[in-house]
């Protein structure tokens, strides 16, 4: 009886020891993994960023289509939307950024202008690089946190041999200049690119 009563001692300190232990570690881990991401901008900022981020892809979306009606329409709204940028809240950033991200910004503005105006898809496509590289240049200056962007570069977009540039919320390719009615390879260039850039400084992977 001895060696049994010793035993079930035994088992019961070894249980308590991992009551008191092993569950306590686990809720710590847990909270570690629920920690909350604070952005550097206020909800303001970041609030009239996203329009803008919306119109950009649905005027990839366009190009995709090889719409070029649409893409002046998208543009214009977007020229509106990066007007709306509540770019002042910048002036309150101690690196002193604010002017180079208001440079990049009136640019990118000026390029949604010049699409909004050009009728012709591949003066449209050149418009849309230029704007792609000055937005993106914003994005990166401010150091944007409210989502993760992939700047992604086809190296054939135009005359087959000058690359074009275009920001996307997802990693995988979708082409806005190879599109789904090209002339020379219809559709089937659409996945043709590559991520160059990952931005994200959301804290998230």
């Amino acid at each position: 009886m001895r060696p049994i009563f010793i035993f079930l001692l035994l088992a019961g300190v070894l249980i308590l020891a991992w009551v008191f232990l092993a569950r306590p570690g686990k809720k710590q881990e847990s909270a570690k993994q629920e920690a909350i991401t604070v952005s550097k901008h206020s909800a303001g900022f970041n609030n009239s960023i996203a329009p803008v981020l919306t119109g950009y892809n649905k005027l990839a979306e366009n190009f995709v289509n090889w719409d070029s009606a649409a893409s002046a329409a998208t543009a214009k709204q977007l020229f509106d939307d990066f007007g709306k940028v509540n770019i002042e809240e910048l002036k309150k950033d101690s690196s002193g950024i604010y002017e180079t991200a208001v440079a990049f910004m009136d640019n990118a503005r000026g390029d949604a202008q010049t699409i909004a105006g050009e009728k012709g898809i591949r003066l449209q496509r050149e418009a849309f690089n230029s704007l792609t590289d000055n937005f993106y240049q914003f994005l990166n200056t401010v150091k944007y946190d409210g989502a993760k962007l992939f700047l992604q570069e086809c190296p054939m977009a135009f005359d087959d041999t000058k690359p074009g540039l275009w920001l996307s919320e997802k990693e995988a390719i979708r082409n806005p200049y190879m599109g789904l009615h090209h002339p020379t390879y219809g559709k089937a260039m659409l996945s043709c690119g590559e991520t160059k850039i990952k931005l994200n400084n959301t804290s998230r992977e």
